[in-house]
């Protein structure tokens, strides 16, 4: 057994209507919840960075927010959970200056969490290309710990990226810097995660026992010599995020918490799949309560009287129950070696005075049955560790020093700033548009139409079309090799449709694979309403509705096939 520790999680969500002051009462409404947290005895609170992403997440600033939650706490850990590192989001200099800052006035409780972002209202926005963004973030993280330790900063010469020296100040309480994290959402990011000597940031609504395959893997990679630390300490953990609404009584704690988990994962497909979004006029919450159920959200399949809380089958769950069932839902996961839950509970509507109580209650009913012999339990992982750990570091590149005799220079250096901007002056990916527009109008051809009329009007020949679509689509850093079989099924046929991918390039055809990778089954209606993002896969998967065989562990990595990119 491991020990496990507790977060909560805020994405700052305000379903509309928007009334006046309502953005002033959800920050404020926060604060309070946290300094319940802390007196309760939870570890951490993570706070997003999102940007354009309304209804969703009101989060654009945590930097301002943890700060404020700095003063009114006294032990809680403040988490970025995460920070957008792409430099044209956020510069890797501001980045360090703010969490030393952060760190500094909170006397050392920083967790640095990092990410890429996903989705295309942010990436679009900010001006970042989609294909280089995870090259921006790995360029980024090793600058910024770099300016956590190098005194002065070295300097900084890269395609995303140009610094003259500096000395990059304040510096952290936190040596050699606070623990690092990054977010993910599949089990491909979860070893990357561990490639990198980090925490991983699990947000998807994942059952104990898939969760435990993830856990064994990140440890196996960090343990190897494929671990070399992004930066220079490393961080052992895997966090798993869940929806969570508590109360004595079942069917009043579902009353008060499902509406919330549902238009989270709503809103999260909203803005990470293919939904066309209008700023400023879509209404987000409107189009959650007529199509909740179309989606995979339906509020009729979660009833009181559950034996065993079920994460995400049948209809996402997650930890909305009574202080019995979600204590037994949390030892599943330390019985697979996760460390940290991570709480949402300001989800949708979720009204604050029943976030205050459940948290209040957890702290009672269920915090102190985890946290006996806790220490002494991360005292022992620390040490199994630490051979590792002491061998991972040894393949990080050490801290550099600056030769003496530089000095600053603002001619010189603007100039080689604006010479390698020039250079570097990026083109439009038109493929990345083109698809974004075909599956825009996929799922407006798509929209609620019942299976029958799918079915009949996209026979073999519209297939064909799509499938041709798909193989243009292929993104060659996807990193599959093999054929891939889809087998559509309607009443009275079966379709079967092949996709080869050699050398990085992808080909349609009809008929069965000779020896395929991975076999999708499923119905043509539900196929379409996949590829044009109006299903969730992983709903169809519990619900039976789409089988998987074969290297399974290539699904996540067709989810440009299946609706979009995952969300971080």
């Amino acid at each position: 057994m491991v020990e496990i520790r507790f977060s909560i999680f805020y994405e700052h969500q305000l379903p509309r209507p928007w009334d006046e002051g309502g953005e002033r009462r959800l920050y404020r409404d926060a604060l309070e919840q946290i300094e319940i947290a802390d007196r309760a005895g939870f570890d951490t609170v993570w706070a997003v960075e999102h940007h354009f992403l309304e209804e969703y997440s009101h989060s654009a600033a945590p930097e301002v927010f943890l700060a404020a939650a700095s003063q009114r706490t006294e032990r809680i850990r403040l988490g970025h959970g995460i920070v957008q590192l792409p430099p044209r989001v956020n510069h890797p200099a501001r980045v360090a200056e703010r969490i030393a800052t952060l760190d500094l006035v909170s006397g050392g409780r920083v967790e640095f969490g990092t990410g890429e972002s996903s989705s295309s209202a942010e990436l679009g926005g900010f001006g970042v290309r989609r294909t280089e963004k995870r090259e921006q973030w790995q360029d980024a993280i090793d600058a910024i710990t770099r300016m956590f330790v190098e005194e002065p900063f070295a300097g900084w010469s890269s395609p995303h990226l140009r610094m003259p020296p500096r000395n990059v100040i304040p510096k952290t309480v936190q040596k050699p810097h606070p623990p690092l994290w990054v977010a993910c959402s599949r089990r491909e990011t979860i070893e990357f995660a561990a490639r990198n000597g980090i925490g991983a940031l699990a947000f998807s609504f994942i059952e104990p026992e898939d969760a435990g395959r993830w856990v064994r893997s990140y440890y196996e990679l960090l343990a190897s010599e494929e671990c070399v630390p992004a930066g220079f300490s490393v961080n052992p953990n895997v966090a798993v995020v869940l929806p969570m609404m508590l109360h004595e009584d079942e069917e009043t704690a579902i009353d008060r918490g499902i509406d919330g988990a549902h238009f989270f994962g709503f809103a999260l497909a909203h803005y990470y799949g293919t939904t066309p979004h209008d700023p400023g006029r879509a209404d987000v919450w409107r189009q959650f309560q007529e199509r909740r159920a179309a989606r995979g959200f339906s509020r009729d399949q979660v009833t009181a009287r559950a034996e065993a809380l079920n994460v995400n089958i049948g209809s996402l769950r997650g930890a909305v129950g009574t202080p019995a069932q979600v204590t037994e839902l949390i030892e599943r996961y330390e019985s697979v070696g996760i460390d940290q839950i991570s709480f949402v509970l300001q989800a949708g509507p979720n009204r604050h005075e029943h976030i205050c109580e459940s948290l209040e209650l957890f702290g009672r009913e269920v915090l102190p049955r985890f946290t006996e012999g806790r220490e002494e339990r991360e005292a022992e992982k620390a040490e199994r560790l630490a051979p590792a750990i002491e061998a991972a570091l040894a393949r990080r590149a050490a801290p550099r020093s600056l030769p003496r005799g530089y000095r600053i220079d603002e001619d010189a250096e603007v100039a080689r700033a604006e010479k390698g901007s020039r250079r570097r002056a990026p083109l439009d990916d038109a493929r990345a548009a083109g698809r974004r527009r075909i599956r825009q109008g996929l799922y407006r051809l798509v929209g609620d139409r019942p299976d029958a009329q799918l079915e009949r009007r996209f026979g073999a020949n519209a297939q064909r079309v799509f499938f041709a679509g798909m193989a243009r689509a292929y993104d060659p850093d996807a990193g599959i090799e093999g054929e891939l079989e889809f087998r559509l099924s309607r009443p009275g046929m079966v379709h079967y449709w092949t996709i080869e991918i050699r050398d990085g390039r992808a080909r349609a055809r009809t008929g069965r694979a000779r020896k395929p990778a991975l076999t999708v089954t499923t119905g043509t209606a539900d196929f379409l309403r996949i590829l044009s993002g109006r299903a969730n896969p992983a709903v169809l998967l519990m619900d039976g509705r789409l089988k998987l065989s074969g290297d399974v562990e290539l699904a996540p990595k067709l989810s440009e096939m299946f609706g979009g990119p995952s969300p971080y």
